[in-house]
């Protein structure tokens, strides 16, 4: 299993320092950087810094939402930064939810059938193929082509996922699945379903990666620890999909117990309704060595995770120098 790492966007990195953490990254050996969107810095552009400062760390969306840009501009975009980084780019995708999608304009529907399209159009644009698509919701017009010839015109796609449906489709038109906020169990359930949708497309399902999440907090204090992620865990417990998902992993009298708290004394309320105990199930780690992190992290190998992605939430002010720390103790453990 490879150990990735992402930039928590709950935590507000400076976006000016981190191409430079991002070298250290790279120095302590981490195998890829990810890079979120939703209402955070830009991926593409934010990664593209962090090409010119480093040499081999692969370079990750996690995840770029299908309704923040056409499929055209997404292909484009992707092949200038595969030629940009010498061919380092993990393109991850997701279809996002009806919110993000009225951010930009948009309508969440088909989504099976939009991600379908989206990347069936993203991987001919960026191999540098003339496109005429006519899709049932995608269309691109007439004799769309790259004015240049991609240097790297082959990279992978992932495609997040956590339904049946979504999961199985993985397997059939991707190169693996980007899961979030999952327990080992549920990891292990979800490759079930994309390999036996890889199956089904008739293509070779050990081919295809299980990308997972595991959020960690690094201090001496595990106390502070568990805080700061108190306050991202209490966000996906009152975010309607996720909440639902968390539900169905069986923790539905927890995710009850936040929401009632959230309906009668908000955020901070809700927060204080999370406890130690439900957070300690949760695929998270408040932990006060970097040894606490790769035990926890053994579960999602056996329930056959290839990549593990850990997004950083600092404790400390500044939080670019907390996450130094964490780094450095990962190059020593």
């Amino acid at each position: 299993m490879i150990y990735d790492v992402e930039i928590n966007s709950a935590a507000h990195y400076p976006a000016a320092d981190v191409p430079g953490l991002i070298e250290l990254a790279e120095q302590v050996g981490f195998g890829a950087f990810w890079k979120g969107e939703s209402n955070s810095t830009d991926p593409i552009v934010m990664l593209s810094a962090v090409a010119s400062r480093t040499k081999k760390i692969k370079l990750g969306t996690a995840i770029y939402h299908i309704y923040g840009r056409s499929p055209v501009t997404l292909g484009i975009q992707s092949a200038t930064l595969q030629d940009l980084s010498g061919g380092r780019l993990l393109l991850g995708l997701g279809v996002a939810n009806k919110s993000i999608a009225g951010w930009h304009g948009g309508v969440f529907d088909r989504p099976l059938k939009r991600a379908r399209e989206y990347i069936d159009i993203v991987r001919k644009v960026a191999a540098g193929e003339r496109v005429e698509y006519e899709g049932e919701i995608y269309q691109t017009g007439k004799r769309f082509q790259l004015s240049w010839k991609p240097s790297q015109p082959k990279f992978p796609i992932y495609l997040a996922g956590l339904g049946p449906q979504m999961t199985k489709l993985v397997g059939k038109i991707s190169d693996g699945v980007f899961i979030n906020m999952a327990t080992p169990a549920k990891v292990k359930e979800i490759a079930a379903r994309v390999r036996e949708g890889a199956v089904e497309a008739g293509r070779d399902p050990s081919k295809i990666e299980i990308i997972a999440k595991s959020r960690v907090s690094l201090n001496p204090d595990r106390g502070l620890a568990r805080a700061k992620l108190r306050q991202v865990l209490t966000f996906y417990n009152i975010a309607d999909h996720y909440s639902d998902m968390l539900r169905g992993m069986g923790f539905e009298k927890e995710v009850n117990t936040i929401h009632e708290a959230f309906q009668k004394g908000g955020f901070k309320a809700a927060m204080a309704a999370l406890t130690d105990d439900y957070m300690d199930k949760l695929p998270v780690g408040p932990a006060t060595n970097i040894k606490e992190i790769k035990e926890k992290m053994k579960a999602f190998e056996e329930a056959g995770v290839t990549r593990m992605v850990i997004p950083y939430v600092p404790v400390t002010e500044p939080v670019v120098e907390d996450a130094r720390k964490c780094f450095d103790a990962w190059w020593r453990a």
